[in-house]
């Protein structure tokens, strides 16, 4: 899960300062490449909510794809299908499922002008790999056996077995060893000012306010025509839209009770994005009433995600029962948990969790209430969280919700609920295993609700070291089914992201995107291919 910031209550009554504010204090024009969002020319501006910690991809930034100033061996093309990118072909897979062969592009150049090479790529993952790199992302590399160069043009993997997606894990951008491979992987000034071979260059990172870029002319697909590509970093969605409507912005990701107020005929275009992207709300097992498996159960069945989805996303978007969106062809069918309130007081009626005066359950002197905190600034996650809290007090569960930065709730995880996002539509095992494993918990936003499960342990490295199609479908339907049984997170809903976009730039694509919105993903996917008009 990423670091994000919160929003209090507060916030609201503060929406018409902060916007003021922001725009005093992070106006994202200037000479460090910002440009503006007025419209001019061939600069293009675009709110988006969260910012990386890291411009380092040994520290996983861009690990899936479009890092702008990075490429990988591999690309995604808009239906998600793998295309070259530093890499001349889609890489030679040996019958049994453990070699990979890439042929490398040549005359290709880091953005120094230093050449780019199988060295660079070696030292990137082996650095990811190595122990001490601070990677929160380094078990999604686990298949890996080795890394070695053969010659200047051509890169072998070993697998210790046949990770059935491993290509898909090869759209991670590579390093430059000259530079990155002479500092600190953890502390150096490559995780902030980093070289890369990509579309664009950075020209300055103000933490918390924008990331400016600039085109890069020797870039080896051809040099933007968007040649200053600014992301204000606009934490606050109220704030975000009213940026966009004063001009500010050309673009921004914005929650569909925002993006809805912008009409056709508006000099805008919205564009939805379909997702993998969910909300859920972490069940941490060290908490006495979210560790009780009745809890979780009556919590699974009290919550109405169909009112979300209907009140909450205005449609944009689906009931999550899992990791999985229902439209899957790796969703489970028979899966589904209907809303039923009966059902959610029956269980806890048989578990012993008695109503008191208030309404409110106790068991052994134990009060049926936990608190939930949900990110500030994110309209989404606070409406989830309010919606939840609602449905599980009508089951006589009390939810208190929170709001506070992440620098807050972290150490507050393995005790407290928090409303959480994630998804990756790559390949099942890409969310699953940091999100279920046992073995992961407390590994920084890994597994946040220490769920402990044998059986689905079991299967998720059953799913990921099988290369045959069938057997990860069964360990996948596995994983699925051990949720209801005994779900570690009540999964609400899966989320379509849109996006509002001057016209001048449009018709434009989208992905089928992930959890990290905006940043990566968005109509921007692609900018490095746009042609503003005059």
């Amino acid at each position: 899960m990423t670091a994000r910031s919160i929003r209090g209550a507060v916030a609201a009554a503060l929406a018409t300062v902060l916007s003021l504010t922001a725009a005093a204090c992070s106006q994202p024009g200037g000479p460090d490449g910002g440009g503006s969002g007025s419209g001019a020319g061939d600069s293009v501006v675009v709110g988006i909510a969260y910012e990386p910690d890291s411009l380092s991809p040994l520290l996983g930034y861009g690990k899936d794809g479009n890092s702008k100033i990075f490429d990988g061996l591999l690309a995604l093309d808009a239906g998600m299908k793998l295309r070259p990118a530093l890499a001349t072909a889609l890489p030679e897979v040996s019958d049994d499922g453990l070699t990979y062969t890439y042929r490398l592009r040549k005359g290709v150049k880091f953005s120094d002008g230093e050449p780019f090479g199988a060295k660079d790529v070696v030292f990137t993952y082996r650095t990811i790999l190595d122990k001490k790199t601070n990677n929160a992302s380094r078990t999604e590399l686990d298949a890996v056996k080795s890394v070695e160069a053969n010659g200047d043009d051509t890169v072998v993997f070993r697998l210790k077995y046949p990770y059935a997606p491993f290509a898909q894990r090869t759209v991670l951008p590579i390093a430059p060893e000259h530079i990155a491979g002479k500092q600190d992987v953890n502390t150096g000034s490559f995780t902030t000012s980093p070289i890369g071979t990509g579309p664009y260059l950075l020209t300055k990172w103000s933490k918390g306010e924008k990331i400016g870029f600039r085109a890069n002319p020797g870039y080896w697909g051809g040099a933007p025509r968007v040649k200053k590509f600014t992301m204000a970093v606009i934490k606050d969605d109220d704030v975000r839209a009213t940026r966009l409507r004063s001009g500010e912005l050309d673009g921004a990701i914005l929650p569909p009770n925002l993006a809805k107020g912008f009409a056709r005929g508006s000099g805008t275009r919205t564009y939805a994005a379909s997702t993998y992207d969910y909300r859920t709300v972490t069940l941490p097992t060290h908490n006495e009433v979210t560790g009780d498996l009745a809890v979780r159960r009556a919590l699974d069945v009290a919550v109405d995600r169909k009112a979300m989805v209907d009140s909450i996303l205005n449609g944009e978007g689906r009931p999550a029962y899992g990791p999985v969106p229902t439209d899957s062809q790796w969703f489970t069918k028979g899966t589904e948990r209907p809303h039923d309130l009966a059902a959610a007081k029956k269980i806890l009626d048989d578990a012993g969790w008695k109503p008191g005066k208030d309404g409110i359950r106790t068991r052994n002197g134990v009060r049926a209430a936990f608190p939930l905190w949900y990110l500030t600034g994110d309209k989404l996650r606070q409406d989830h969280a309010l919606a939840y809290a609602s449905d599980a007090k009508k089951a006589g569960i009390d939810i208190t919700t929170e709001a506070g930065t992440w620098e807050v709730i972290e150490p507050r995880m393995k005790q407290d609920a928090v409303l959480a996002g994630g998804g990756s539509p790559a390949d099942p095992d890409f969310d699953q295993y940091t999100l279920l494993k046992s073995s992961l918990a407390g590994d920084g936003f890994n597994n946040m609700a220490w769920y402990d499960n044998e059986a689905v342990d079991r299967a998720l490295e059953a799913g990921r070291r099988s290369g045959d199609g069938a057997a990860r479908k069964a360990a996948y339907d596995t994983v699925q089914r051990e949720l209801v049984k005994n779900p570690g997170y009540t999964f609400l809903t899966h989320i379509d992201h849109l996006y509002v976009v001057k016209d001048r730039f449009g018709p434009l694509t989208t992905q089928v995107e992930p959890h990290d919105h905006g940043l990566a993903s968005g109509p921007w996917w692609n900018v490095e291919d746009w042609t503003p008009k005059k």
